[in-house]
């Protein structure tokens, strides 16, 4: 799998952070979570868009990643954003707080996604939403394994099943689709 940096020109040709997160309804003091931000390839255009109303939390089990990501967003002055190194089984950043509780093509790396939805519902504040970006399961040049991928109808099954209900499904690009969930 190849690996892309937060300004990846080419990646931005087929997966521009910009359009999905305005599309799913990030706004102005938005509070948002990146789990497994990885990064920061939507953490960071999510903290622009938030703003100084808003909040982005983003976790990833990789501390170099973080620690890239925090000096990238204190070299730009972004300061409505918290970061931490943690396993997306374990982390609970906020509770009730999050708008939405992302998941930017990573939902394939979880090991228990029981415990990983469990805690997206904790974070979610009344009326939040679960969104999950994910990759399309079809060969391709990008991502993971065709068998590490999620077809929509594995994804949602998971979703459901952890407790919440589907509110939209989108194709996005050639590579992806966006699960909506609300618990």
């Amino acid at each position: 799998m190849s690996r892309h940096k937060p300004d990846d020109s080419e990646r931005m040709k087929w997966q521009n952070p910009l359009d999905i997160l305005t599309d799913i309804g990030v706004g102005p003091g938005t509070y948002f979570v990146d789990a497994g931000c990885g990064n920061g390839f939507f953490t960071l255009p999510a903290a622009r868009i938030a703003g100084p109303d808003g909040h982005v939390w983003g976790f990833d089990i990789n501390p170099a990643k973080i620690n890239s990501l925090k000096e990238e967003a204190t070299a730009e002055g972004i300061t409505n954003l918290s970061l931490a190194v943690g396993r997306a089984e374990e982390t609970v950043v906020c509770r009730n707080c999050a708008d939405f509780v992302f998941y930017g093509v990573v939902l394939h790396d979880f090991f228990n996604l029981s415990k990983v939805l469990a805690n997206a519902q904790k974070m979610l504040k009344p009326g939040g939403k679960l969104v999950n970006l994910d990759w399309k399961k079809e060969e391709m040049q990008y991502g993971p394994a065709f068998e590490k991928r999620f077809s929509i109808k594995e994804a949602s099954g998971i979703i459901t099943a952890a407790g919440f209900t589907i509110e939209d499904i989108n194709e996005k690009g050639l590579y992806h689709y966006i699960i909506t969930a609300t618990p």
